[in-house]
Parts: structure tokens; C-alpha cells; sequence
């Protein structure tokens, strides 16, 4: 299997985009039609719902984008029925040459982190859930991650480690002040030293970093300091990230972040910027000019227009 970062460099370039488009559904803001009111409390019946429509987004988007990023939670609040959805999203987006990176935001320590690792990373049948890379805390400390980036190494899988997160409450521990510096200061020079630990010939390693789009200086900070790490930058849109917040998190040449938008895009029907022209009728139109004007966003003000 090729190298993660390089399987990631690849596909960027392919489309010559970063956008990557998360995979969140709910059930109050699915369009009409899709679940009846009346079943809503019927987990069969949503986590159907949810995998026809992941799907029905990943067939809008797959010819523009390279990577989707499933959001558990989604899933797993409905039970056996919602992981099973989950798994079909995977194996679906796998299917149409779409990079998956699982947001889970696993870890433990030892066995457990093993466990956790071999459940969810590389293509099957080495993984059962078959994603190319997971979301991944640190703050059991490094021997929580050494069994995430071990299994990452043989199965030409990544990871990306919560550094800087675009919640309002990460500054209570990340912006901890330890010898002089930010926390998460400190863990972003432990995901570098993995990230180039790890290096493909893309020169970016198969460890990256989670680093919040509404938190522009920082992120600036932090890429002068992780040249060899891939930035997964959640926060554009309903969090209130913009193309010129996430251009510090690019390299000089466009490379080295994606940069997440879930609800922007896949309830772009009911946004007051789509809602007139598409509605439920069209959502899927309305997911697709929603990703455009991304892209389009992203080229003009960015360094990912260089791509």
C-alpha cells in the first residue's frame, strides 16, 4: 500500500482542491423525504436514512473533492444499525476513489490502542472498517500514539492528532502554558517529530495534526513549526472559518491541509445561500454548488489555488 501522506498528496492534486467534505447527518436537518416524521425514533430507519444520504453526498461531490471524513458519533448514537451504516459510507466512498478519514477521536494505551488501531486503519481485509486514516487524541501521552503510528506504518494508514481544536473550550488545556510554551505547543512538536518520523516521498509524514481554522495565528504558528505534518483544518464555515483563516495552514505550493466543511455543504439545501434555488427537491444540486463555491473560495483566497 502507498504511503499514506503520498496517497493524500496525490489525490489533492488530482482534483487540484483540499477541500474535504465531513460526513455529519442528523436527523432533524435531513431533506424532506428521506425519513418520515414518524420514524424518526426508529434507529433502523434513521441509520438508513443517514447511509442513503452520506451516499447521496458522496455521489454529488466524488468528481471534486479527494476526501470525505465520516463523523462516528453520527452513527454510533444509533447502535448496531448505525455502525453498520457507517461501515457501508466507508466502503462506498472507498469505492468511488475516495480518501476516508474517520473522525472517531479514539485512544487508549497498549493493547487497547492496538485494538483500536487495527479496527479502523488501512484497506480491507487487513481492517474491518477499511479507513485510511482516524482522528486521534494525545493526551494519554505518547505511549497511546507509538500503537496508532505503528499500524499506521504497515498499512500505509494515517492518523491525525487533536493539536489546536476549533472549539471555543479547547483554550482550557491546549493554551496551557508548560516551560514557557502552549500545550499545544508541546504536542505539536511531538506530531512533528512522528510526522518526520514517518515521511513519504511527498516529504509530509503519515502522522498529521488537527488545527482549528478559527484560530488563524496559531495555525501559522504551528505550520513554520510542522513542515513535515498534514493539517486537518475543521472550522471553515458554520464555525465561522474563512478561505483567508485557513491560508496560514498551506505550504508555500498549496500542499500540506484539508480543510474540513460538513454542514456548509451537506445541508446546503436549507442555507438561505441555496434554499431558493434548490430546496429539498434538489439537494444533491445544492451540495454540489455548495463544494464548488468552496473550492472556488479556498483558490482565490488561499495558497490552494497554487495547486
Amino acid at each position: 500500500m502507498t504511503h499514506f501522506a503520498d496517497r493524500l498528496a496525490a489525490a489533492v492534486e488530482r482534483r487540484r482542491t483540499p477541500v474535504m467534505v465531513g460526513l455529519d447527518p442528523r436527523a432533524d436537518s435531513l431533506p424532506r423525504g428521506l425519513l418520515a416524521d414518524d420514524r424518526r425514533r426508529d434507529p433502523q430507519a434513521v441509520a438508513d436514512a443517514f447511509e442513503r444520504f452520506s451516499c447521496g453526498v458522496i455521489d454529488a461531490v466524488r468528481e471534486l473533492v479527494p476526501v470525505v471524513k465520516p463523523q462516528a458519533a453520527f452513527f454510533e448514537q444509533y447502535g448496531p444499525a448505525g455502525m453498520t451504516a457507517l461501515a457501508r459510507v466507508i466502503d462506498y466512498a472507498r469505492r468511488h476513489d475516495l480518501l476516508v478519514v474517520l473522525d472517531g477521536k479514539r485512544n487508549d494505551i497498549g493493547t487497547t490502542a492496538t485494538a483500536y488501531a487495527e479496527a479502523y486503519l488501512g484497506a480491507p481485509p487487513a481492517s474491518p472498517w477499511g479507513a485510511d486514516a482516524l482522528t486521534v487524541s494525545p493526551y494519554l501521552g505518547d505511549d497511546s500514539l507509538t500503537p496508532f503510528v505503528d499500524v499506521a506504518r504497515v498499512r500505509g494508514a494515517g492518523i491525525f492528532v487533536l493539536v489546536k481544536t476549533s472549539n471555543p473550550g479547547g483554550r482550557m488545556l491546549q493554551d496551557l502554558t508548560i516551560d514557557g510554551r502552549p500545550l499545544y505547543r508541546v504536542v505539536g512538536d511531538y506530531v512533528e517529530h512522528l510526522a518526520a518520523d514517518t515521511c513519504g516521498e511527498s516529504g509530509y509524514g503519515a502522522v498529521g495534526a488537527v488545527v482549528g481554522a478559527t484560530y488563524p495565528e496559531q495555525a501559522a504558528e504551528l505550520r513554520a513549526a510542522m513542515p513535515h505534518t498534514w493539517f486537518l483544518v475543521p472550522g471553515f464555515g458554520a464555525q465561522g472559518g474563512a478561505a483567508r483563516d485557513v491560508a496560514a495552514a498551506f505550504d508555500a505550493s498549496g500542499r500540506g491541509a484539508i480543510v474540513n466543511n460538513s454542514r456548509g455543504i451537506i445541508f446546503a439545501h436549507a442555507a438561505k445561500a441555496y434554499k431558493e434555488r434548490f430546496g429539498d427537491a434538489r439537494w444533491q444540486a445544492a451540495v454540489e454548488a455548495a463544494t464548488r463555491d468552496m473550492i472556488q473560495q479556498l483558490a482565490a483566497d488561499s495558497p490552494a489555488g497554487r495547486l
